[in-house]
């Protein structure tokens, strides 16, 4: 068989393997129609990359098994985030429903009523709250644990859930565990508080296996609002750090450099953690309301007043201070100031 006899065999069947186009065909119209291939394989793949439609309002399925919950507000999208179930995703609609369009919003579940317990808190629960608030609880999964915290707390206070009204637990019923005066970085894009190692050590130990990952702690502020902060340990500066939901708290609080923190846990068996804070200002005032006023005694000598303070009245809150404030006045004494001695020896002149 010559040469040319073997390409013309082979265009043939270079020919035969490749078959015409088929024709796609449209079922359906609207939004919901759907592309089918007439070739098996083909049809398969089209018929896999349609996800399932889900039969709660304001879900939509998620390319990797999970569903998100979305909510329109002014003909704009709200994104309520992603949720393992479908039903977990349509209560966190519902939850969104009743906050931003008040109890004439349709939900998938039965809707709360004021006239059940439960319902009723958790309506006063939401009203106490910002819509902005109750999205980034649903998008952070913290609702139901910021919803249980404010029921508990009603329930000790005996006040209704939800209100910000300041709680009346005295500091006998709480323990103070340390103050932290914020730095400009933990005030500023780096979005975490640094916590001192002592500190962290004794009153926040991490859990065994927990690694960077780190762990929530819940803590509550004097209006009565939970606030949940990821505590964590970071290898790179081996320090221990509150990271996520800090930024939130230092911009609601206006947050600045100098200001400071106090963390506190209450007696009972709860040992629940509270956080408190003072600006720089208030801050400066309480501490110099604590010292021990000091009797001044001015002695004039050779023309020039000295000003003598007895020994051991220093800033408060130990001798060591006090020993060290009172070594300066003594040298005061033994050497006035340089402008003293000038002016006695101009006089003398």
């Amino acid at each position: 068989m010559d040469r040319s006899c073997v390409e013309e065999l082979s265009n043939e069947s270079g020919k035969r393997r490749t078959p015409a186009p088929a024709t796609l065909h449209r079922m359906g119209s609207g939004a919901c129609s759907v592309v089918l291939d007439p070739t098996p394989e083909t049809g398969v793949e089209a018929e896999s990359r349609k996800l399932p439609s889900s039969q709660y309002k304001g879900v939509v399925p998620q390319p990797n098994g999970r569903w998100g919950a979305q909510i329109y507000e002014k003909h704009q999208r709200v994104w309520l985030g992603t949720f393992p179930e479908e039903a977990d995703a349509a209560r966190a609609y519902d939850v969104a429903a009743q906050r931003f369009r008040g109890r004439d919003a349709v939900t998938n579940f039965t809707p709360l009523s004021e006239n059940d317990d439960d319902g009723a808190a958790e309506l006063a629960f939401l009203a106490a709250h910002s819509k902005a608030e109750i999205v980034d609880m649903l998008r952070k999964h913290t609702f139901c644990d910021e919803l249980r915290q404010s029921k508990r707390a009603g329930k000790a206070s005996g006040s209704i859930v939800g209100k910000r009204s300041p709680r009346s637990l005295s500091v006998s019923d709480r323990d103070i565990l340390f103050d932290k005066v914020v730095t400009p970085s933990d005030v500023g894009k780096l979005n975490r508080l640094v916590i001192p190692k002592q500190h962290a050590e004794k009153h926040f130990p991490m859990e065994i296996g927990s690694g960077s990952a780190g762990m929530l702690l819940n803590f509550e502020d004097v209006s009565g609002k939970v606030w949940r902060f990821r505590y964590s340990y970071w290898n790179s500066s081996q320090s221990y750090v509150l990271t996520k939901g800090w930024s939130r708290f230092v911009k609601e609080k206006s947050l600045k450099a100098g200001d400071v923190v106090t963390f506190w846990r209450s007696r009972g068996p709860e040992k629940q953690l509270y956080i408190d804070w003072k600006p720089r200002e208030a801050a400066a005032a309480a501490a110099f309301a604590g010292r021990p006023v000091a009797h001044v005694q001015v002695v004039r000598l050779f023309g020039v007043n000295i000003f003598r303070t007895p020994v051991g009245c220093g800033a408060a809150g130990g001798g060591n201070d006090g020993g060290a404030e009172g070594k300066r006045v003594r040298e005061m004494e033994l050497f006035p100031p340089e402008q003293f001695l000038k002016k006695q020896c101009i006089g003398a002149l």
